[in-house]
């Protein structure tokens, strides 16, 4: 028979549980006032196809998110392998995180990041509040695709590579 610890008020053990499963790593970007805003998320997932739907997950504690969210186009690049140090740059808490990064812009204000494996330009949909988190769903109305590039996987704390059989 299974037994299961007891979940308790230390956040490490449920964080270890959530660190089990792989995820890639997207960024979240908006020209704000000129200058591009953004933040990594690696709590990225598809939703739906019809209406074309992805899903981000972001802290209440937020400062960048209020920023971005009611800016008419996000721009979701999913990072590459060799983006983990671009990662770490747009997940501190700094004044210019874009430092030393390549970004592009589109024409309604969406910000990317070059050399990701995908690109897609988003407005929010809805938000959904969710314990000490907000879902924002993002409607998706253009994209890009370079398949052949592979993704940043972040597991265990860690940023790890596809293995090619």
């Amino acid at each position: 028979m299974i037994t299961f610890d007891p979940m308790t008020a230390d956040p490490g053990p449920l964080r270890q549980a959530f660190g089990c499963f792989p995820s890639g790593v997207t960024t979240v970007c908006a020209l704000v006032d000129g200058q591009p805003v953004g933040m990594a998320a690696s709590s990225f997932t598809s939703v739906s196809v019809a209406p074309p739907l992805v899903s981000v997950c972001f802290q209440r504690s937020s400062t960048t998110w209020p920023r971005l969210r009611d800016k008419p186009r996000l721009g979701i690049s999913v990072l590459a392998e060799g983006h983990d140090d671009i990662c770490m740059s747009l997940s501190r808490k700094k004044i210019d995180r874009f430092s030393g990064i390549s970004w592009d812009r589109a024409a309604h204000g969406g910000v990317f990041v070059q050399g990701a494996t995908a690109w897609l330009e988003c407005s929010l949909y809805t938000e959904v509040p969710a314990g000490d988190h907000t879902i924002a769903l993002l409607e998706i109305h253009g994209m890009r695709v370079e398949a052949q590039t592979a993704p940043l996987v972040f597991h265990g704390s860690r940023f790890r590579r596809l293995a090619t059989a």
